[in-house]
């Protein structure tokens, strides 16, 4: 007898696109949990710049994080300075969705860090590679321009694959190309699935989702990020790899005077549009993902109930 796979939902897409309130609005139609599927929204105390949802303090119970009444896995449970790698989520999410269809509850998965996603719907096997601080250590002074190179040299396929604007994840794929001898993506192949995937994607138009960042940044400077960022300085070095994310990077560079507070927003946003188009870029090469607008939550309805009676 043909083993039956659970079922999951994704919901996908870039930043700022509406994927919070879709997945709420699902997850209180079909009595699902979400699972957290952003690699900044892991991480405590980093609360603004990540845009986590509101949190529901007194409804949660203890460890619980609960916004509008839902209740949300691997959501602000990582130090900043603790080490968080695609191999613990993958770890960690597979756990949680495992309680929540023990519960007879529905999983939803939600983000925008393509691997996160990734390594969920294709049951990937990832590369065993222990971090090697001498060698990263011997990469400080390279540019990101220069890692890439030699990335090219080394290991030409893993560059068409991964996100070459962000900085660790070059490293990574160095990392475990030189340590293994072996290309990174060739290790981080499919395995059998474990969960029957429905994907949603959500997909404004650009100039409008480009505005939605704008405003959203701007309104998370009024909500205090100046000092968020301020007093997470206080306590962890700026060459952590949450603290070197989007938002808290460029808010350090006024914080260390590289810039002035206006040029250190503009960049804020500037770097958050280029993220997007990069989140775009990889969810629309994945011709599994149904797209539809972020307004359009009950179309989202209509294929999550389809999706489940099948």
């Amino acid at each position: 007898m043909k083993n039956v796979l659970p079922k999951v939902i994704f919901i996908v897409g870039p930043t700022a696109s509406g994927k919070t309130a879709t997945s709420i609005f699902l997850a209180k139609k079909f009595n699902g949990e979400i699972v957290n599927a952003d690699s900044r929204q892991v991480y405590k105390e980093m609360d603004i710049a990540t845009a986590k949802p509101i949190r529901d303090f007194d409804k949660q119970l203890m460890g619980e994080f609960i916004s509008d009444g839902v209740v949300h896995h691997l959501m602000d449970f990582v130090k900043p300075n603790e080490r968080f790698t695609l191999s613990d989520y993958k770890e960690k999410a597979n756990i949680a969705i495992a309680d929540i269809l023990s519960r007879g509850k529905l999983p939803i998965v939600v983000g925008g860090t393509g691997l996160y996603i990734w390594s969920l719907v294709d049951n990937l096997d990832i590369p065993k590679v222990e971090p090697n601080s001498k060698l990263r250590k011997g990469f400080d002074s390279k540019t990101l321009d220069e890692l890439i190179k030699l990335l090219s040299n080394i290991d030409p396929e893993t560059v068409k694959k991964i996100d070459l604007k962000n900085r660790r994840r070059v490293l990574r794929a160095l990392e475990v190309a030189i340590s293994s001898g072996e290309s990174f993506v060739a290790q981080t192949t499919k395995s059998n699935p474990l969960y029957n995937s429905l994907q949603i994607g959500l997909k404004c138009n650009r100039e409008k989702l480009y505005k939605i960042i704008n405003n959203r940044i701007d309104q998370q400077m009024l909500s205090g990020l100046l000092e968020e960022t301020n007093k997470l300085s206080k306590k962890y070095p700026w060459d952590l790899p949450s603290m070197s994310s989007i938002g808290y990077k460029q808010i350090g560079n006024f914080l260390r005077n590289e810039a002035t507070i206006e040029e250190a927003v503009e960049l804020f946003k500037r770097d958050t549009r280029r993220y997007a188009k990069r989140q775009e870029t990889w969810f629309k090469r994945d011709k599994r993902i149904v797209w539809i607008s972020p307004e359009d939550v009950v179309e989202a309805q209509k294929m999550v109930t389809k999706f489940l009676d099948k």
